[in-house]
C-alpha cells in the first residue's frame, strides 16, 4: 500500500490504491461491494446494496445546491482479470502489485483495472469530501459490467431521483460519449463423443498476441487467438489424422484472447510440425503490423484424455474455421463506426462439448439478431445450439442534452478546444439505466486508460488530474 501516496489528486488515488487491494474480478465483488458499505457506514451516508453486489451511495447536497436536480455518477465494481502467462498472482484472492513509472499508473503482470477503478476512486472521493459544492449525488456502483453489464440489468433504480447522468467509464480525455451499440453473450454448444485413437499427443499453442477490448478496438484487424487455433487444427488435418483431445483459449467473452491451446492426438507428428511452421510464417505476414510477437508452438503433451472421436473432431475444427469474428459493417451514418462486429472470447471444452462464446454487438438491433441467427445456423447445422444471456439495448445519440451542452461549456473553458463527440461500438451501461430512468440525460467520459483488458494497461495519471478538476466544475455549475 502507499505505492500511491504521493500523487494528485490525493484522495482519489487513495482509494483507487485501497480498491486495487481487493480483488474484484467479475463474479468476485462481494468483497469490493461491502468495502462500499463499510465506507457508507462510516460516513453515515444513505446506501443500498442488492443481492447481486450492486451498491448506491447517496450524499445531500452541499449548502447552496438544495434546489439542483440530483446528479447521478455512475461506475462498475468488476475489472477484467488478465495476466502474463509467467504471472504467478491468483487474481481471484490476491491484490494488485500497483507500480508507478512516468506518468503512468500500471500493475506488474496483470491488468490494471483501471477500467472502471478511477470511477470509483473518484466517486468516493467526492462522497469523502466537506469541501468540494455539489447537488445530491447518486454513486451508482454496478457489478458485472465485463460480462454482459449483468449488474446494471438487474439494479432497482427505485432510490434515483436523478435524470443526469455522467458516466465514468470511458479510456480517452476529451471524448464525451453520447451514445453505443447495444450487444449480447451468445454460446455455441457442440456435444462431442470421445474414442481412442493410436498416435503421438501434443500440444498446440497460440501465443504472444496483442488483444484489446472487443468493443473499443475490434476494428484494428488483431489476431484471436481462438480463432486462429482453428486455423492450426485445420492445417495439421489437412497433413495427418488428427483427433482434438481439448481447445481452450480466452477467459472474457469482451477480450480479444491473446493465447490458446488444444491438446491433439495425431498419426504423423512430423507432417503436424511441419504443417505448423508453415503456417506461423504466414501469420506472420498476415499480422506483422498488429500482432509482431505472434508465435506457434508445438511440443509433445502429458495430457492422458480420451480424444474427440472423427466426426466430433470434423464438426469442432468446422466451428472454429467458420465462425465468423470481427467487424461485419460500418455505419453508413457516421464514419469510423463500427456498426456490427463479434469476437469468440472464450473457448472451452468439457468432456462432452466444446463451448465458444461471443460477444455480439451493434447499433442496429437487426443486424444483432442476424448474426445470432447465422451463428445458431451454423452451430445446429454442426449438430449444436446456442444459448444467449446479457441481452442490452442500445444507448441513442440524444440530440438535446443540457448535460452535454454544459460539459461542453466547461471543457471549452479548461481545455480550449472542444471536446470530440461520439457514438461507440462499445457496450456502456448508461443504454440500460436510460431504460429504467425515462428522460435520461447521459454523457461518458474518463481519463486515460491505455490497452485496456491486458497485462499492458496503464493510466495517466496526468489525465486522471486534469478529468478530475473537470468534473468538480461540472458538478460546481449543477445549480
Amino acid at each position: 500500500m502507499d505505492r500511491l501516496a504521493s500523487l494528485q489528486p490525493q484522495a482519489v488515488f487513495h482509494f483507487f490504491e485501497e480498491l486495487c487491494a481487493i480483488p474484484h474480478g467479475s463474479g468476485n465483488t462481494k468483497a469490493v461491494s461491502d468495502w462500499c458499505a463499510a465506507f457508507a457506514q462510516r460516513r453515515g451516508l444513505e446506501y443500498h446494496q442488492d443481492a447481486l453486489n450492486n451498491i448506491i451511495l447517496i450524499k445531500e447536497a452541499t449548502p447552496g445546491y438544495e434546489a439542483a436536480p440530483p446528479v447521478i455518477l455512475q461506475g462498475h465494481l468488476d475489472m477484467v482479470c488478465e495476466k502474463t502467462p509467467d504471472c504467478p498472482k491468483d487474481l481471484s484472492r490476491e491484490g494488485l502489485d500497483l507500480a508507478v513509472e512516468g506518468d503512468f499508473v500500471f500493475a506488474r503482470g496483470t491488468t490494471l483495472g483501471g477500467d472502471d477503478g478511477i470511477a470509483v476512486a473518484m466517486a468516493l472521493a467526492l462522497l469523502d469530501s466537506h469541501q468540494i459544492p455539489h447537488p445530491r449525488l447518486e454513486v451508482v456502483l454496478t457489478v458485472d459490467e465485463e460480462v454482459g453489464m449483468l449488474g446494471a440489468a438487474a439494479l432497482d433504480p427505485a432510490p434515483l431521483r436523478g435524470r443526469t447522468l455522467i458516466n465514468l467509464d470511458s479510456e480517452e480525455e476529451g471524448v464525451f460519449t453520447a451514445g453505443c451499440a447495444g450487444g449480447n453473450r451468445t454460446r455455441c454448444v457442440l456435444p462431442v463423443a470421445r474414442a481412442p485413437f493410436p498416435g503421438e499427443r501434443l500440444t498446440i499453442t497460440v501465443g504472444g498476441l496483442t488483444g484489446g477490448h472487443s468493443g473499443t478496438e475490434i476494428h484494428r484487424g488483431r489476431a484471436n487467438a481462438d480463432l486462429l487455433l482453428g486455423r492450426c487444427l485445420r492445417a495439421v488435418s489437412a497433413r495427418t489424422p488428427l483427433r482434438l483431445g481439448t481447445a481452450e483459449g480466452g477467459g472474457k467473452d469482451n477480450a480479444i484472447p491473446t493465447e490458446s491451446r488444444a491438446q491433439v492426438v495425431v498419426e504423423d507428428a512430423a507432417a503436424a510440425r511441419c504443417a505448423l511452421r508453415e503456417l506461423e510464417e504466414a501469420l506472420g505476414r498476415e499480422y506483422r503490423s498488429t500482432d509482431p510477437r505472434l508465435f506457434l508452438e508445438c511440443k509433445p503433451s502429458s495430457w492422458s484424455g480420451l480424444p474427440m472421436d472423427g466426426d466430433s473432431t470434423r464438426r469442432a475444427v468446422c466451428l472454429l474455421t467458420c465462425a465468423p469474428n470481427g467487424v461485419q459493417a460500418m455505419s453508413g451514418d457516421i464514419p469510423g463506426l463500427v456498426q456490427t462486429s463479434l469476437n469468440l472470447g472464450i473457448l472451452t471444452t468439457g468432456e462432452g462439448k466444446l463451448s465458444a462464446c461471443f460477444s455480439v454487438r451493434s447499433s442496429l438491433s437487426s443486424q444483432k439478431e442476424a448474426l445470432k441467427d447465422r451463428l445458431a445456423c451454423l452451430t445446429q447445422a454442426l449438430g449444436g445450439d446456442v444459448e444467449y444471456s446479457g441481452d442490452y439495448p442500445a444507448w441513442e445519440y440524444r440530440l438535446d442534452s443540457p448535460l452535454r451542452e454544459r460539459m461542453v461549456q466547461v471543457f471549452r473553458e479548461q481545455y480550449g478546444h472542444d471536446p470530440k463527440i461520439e457514438t461507440i461500438h462499445a457496450g456502456v451501461e448508461c443504454g440500460l439505466l436510460a431504460a429504467k430512468l425515462p428522460g435520461l440525460d447521459c454523457v461518458s467520459i474518463g481519463p486515460d486508460l491505455l490497452e485496456i483488458h491486458t497485462p499492458r494497461e496503464r493510466m495517466s495519471i496526468s489525465s486522471v488530474q486534469r478529468v478530475w478538476a473537470f468534473l468538480l466544475e461540472v458538478l460546481r455549475r449543477s445549480q
